[in-house]
């Protein structure tokens, strides 16, 4: 099997994690390594020498013998360098947030599919053996009817200069909710405050609503004292309740639940109408493989299948929207925001 050809632009936080697990799969051959920063691609040619090193991310667009690139930069420049590497041949992965705007993210999907290109946004979480396990129970209808999504991603800091706490963190639990329950909200509120730099929200809370009774919220913090990464997802017939900073046991499944039972003395309602009901709780057995592991074996598997990868750039897309719906509502106080039909973000 041929190895693919792959360039990697920007090794600041990030990038050397995808440089890593470029290198040590078999499929790919490391060719270009690019940064503004040329100490860090100094350290990163000692570490990877058998790769090439540029300031100019344009040389990897022009190398017509390199195949595939990963754009690990802010979020402001993937749609111009991402842009310029499909027109270019070649197949890319993006880094979350997938773009800045909807548009942009459409255009990038169009351009991709009409150059016949692989794109894929690295919604990292998507491929960890918590989530997938967590996608096999809901498939498998365990929860019965699903209730709520409930999230809460907090720590103290990093605080980034280009883009607020919504737009860090929000990707990874609307990637997570958007690949789990695979239904898109109706409307979204949210509310925002800025109490380091103006302008730069550092906390915000979001509310999704859905056609049906499912509700959504988040919580996404830059200013707490302590680090939290929980979710809990309810159904009618079983709750999960996932927590990433949990060691071992990070998804738990507990078989609680209420029953509403119909009564007709209305002065014994109160007592009858719901009962509750508590089982046992099991935690799953995980895959403990680096989540990174799989996003480049799924990135390098579609290339070569010539099919769209888990997170395709429909994915991406449907994410930003949310971003995008969510920002308009923290700026207009909290008002919600009525989604567009959402059927477009998903292919025919």
């Amino acid at each position: 099997m041929k190895a693919t050809n792959i360039g990697v632009i920007g090794c600041g936080y990030w990038g050397p994690n995808l440089l890593r697990n470029f290198a040590e799969n078999e499929g790919a051959q490391l060719r270009w390594i690019c940064d503004i920063d040329e100490d860090r691609l100094t350290s990163m040619s000692r570490r990877y020498p058998m790769a090439q090193t540029t300031a100019d991310y344009r040389v990897l667009v022009s190398d017509p013998a390199l195949d595939a690139v990963a754009v690990v930069t802010p979020v402001a420049t993937h749609f111009i360098i991402a842009k310029e590497l499909l027109r270019a041949g070649k197949h890319v992965l993006l880094e979350k947030p997938f773009t800045a705007t909807a548009r942009e993210a459409e255009e990038l999907i169009d351009l991709a599919e009409r150059n016949g290109r692989t794109l894929m946004v690295d919604h990292t979480f998507i491929y960890t053996g918590a989530v997938r396990k967590m996608k096999e129970i809901v498939s498998r209808g365990e929860l019965g009817d699903l209730l709520y999504f409930d999230s809460v991603r907090i720590n103290l800091g990093l605080f980034q200069r280009d883009i607020n706490v919504l737009w860090d963190l929000a990707p990874h639990d609307l990637s997570i909710m958007d690949y789990l329950i695979e239904r898109q909200p109706q409307a979204i509120s949210a509310l925002g405050s800025s109490h380091i730099e103006r302008g730069i929200e550092n906390i915000a809370y979001l509310v999704m609503l859905f056609p049906d009774e499912f509700i959504a919220h988040f919580h996404f913090n830059w200013l707490a004292p302590v680090k939290i990464r929980r979710t809990m997802i309810a159904g009618s017939g079983k709750m999960i309740l996932y927590d990433d900073i949990e060691p071992t046991e990070k998804v738990r499944v507990y078989d609680k639940g209420v029953t509403a039972n119909r009564v007709s003395d209305r002065e014994a309602a109160y007592q009858t109408l719901v009962s509750y009901r508590t089982g046992d709780v099991w935690a799953p057995k995980l895959d403990s493989t680096e989540a990174l592991r799989y996003v480049v074996k799924e990135f390098l598997d579609s290339i070569r299948e010539a099919r769209k990868p888990l997170t395709d750039g429909y994915a991406g897309l449907r994410v930003v929207r949310l971003l995008e719906a969510a920002q308009q509502s923290m700026k207009n106080g909290g008002q919600a925001v009525i989604l567009a039909d959402t059927a477009q973000a998903t292919p025919a």
